[in-house]
């Protein structure tokens, strides 16, 4: 038996994000916030697990994001960070932080503002530097499906592959996407960090035969521990140093994966 790990922005959508410098105010869309973390390992990303144009757009601008998640009880997750940290320890460390909601509002609205084609919001967050206790950027993304992706999952399916995801991205837009490429919900895997991918491929691979495609470092565990391990190009950026030479093949479309020998 055989299944395939798909990660989710990079790979299976065209990944658009705003990313704001809290230190300057200046919000930019060609950097990678997976990198951003690898840049200093006190860093951690930070998911929040609500709709951005609805529960985020709407908060009260002139508070700070931390009276935003306490106040509201906002779920989120630690997407992706070197050291593991506990949502209390996280909470604990930016008390004091005075980055606002207006900060990861104006993320969002230059998404919407590019008038993007976005299929899948990914969702809004912010990376924290937990020895500081600065909330240093926040982030809003979304993604347009590869025009391939459909046709691709059709065919796995089809030849008797089992297809998951998993992916550091919120639960609601992964089963979004779910939903539009035909995956059940119940193979799909949210707000995963790179530990908890490598989990999940090592799961399969006591029933499946497993192969894991992504495109950056948070990947690189799971295409580590896959059978076999492929790394995307299709999202059009060069990957990091780190995940350079750590997959069996690297392609340049998504639909390569289906001339895989497998």
């Amino acid at each position: 038996m055989k299944a395939i790990v798909f990660d989710n922005s990079g790979t299976l959508i065209k990944r658009y994000r705003a990313i704001k410098d809290i230190k300057n105010g200046v919000i930019c869309d060609d950097v990678n916030s997976i990198d951003i973390v690898d840049n200093d390992k006190n860093r951690a990303l930070v998911v929040l697990q609500t709709d951005p144009s609805n529960c985020i757009n709407k908060a009260r601008p002139n508070q700070t994001i931390t009276h935003f998640l306490k106040k509201n009880d906002i779920e989120f997750d630690i997407s992706y960070s070197d050291v593991d940290i506990r949502k209390e320890e996280l909470l604990n460390a930016i008390e004091n932080d005075k980055s606002r909601m207006s900060d990861v509002q104006d993320t969002y609205k230059t998404v919407v503002g590019k008038h993007y084609n976005v299929h899948i919001c990914s969702g809004s967050g912010f990376i924290v530097n937990m020895k500081t206790g600065q909330i240093e950027f926040t982030i809003t993304a979304g993604g347009k499906i590869f025009d391939e992706v459909p046709f691709v999952v059709k065919e796995l399916k089809k030849r008797g592959i089992k297809v998951f995801i998993a992916s550091g991205d919120r639960k609601t837009s992964l089963e979004q996407l779910a939903e539009h490429i035909n995956i059940p919900k119940e193979n799909v895997f949210d707000t995963a960090s790179s530990r908890r991918k490598e989990e999940i491929v090592k799961d399969l691979k006591k029933k499946y035969k497993v192969m894991m495609v992504g495109n950056s470092s948070n990947d690189v565990l799971a295409i580590q521990e896959a059978d076999i391990g492929v790394i995307t190009l299709q999202q059009g950026e060069i990957p990091p140093d780190k995940v350079n030479g750590t997959a069996d093949y690297v392609i340049e479309n998504i639909k390569d994966v289906l001339n895989i020998d497998f």
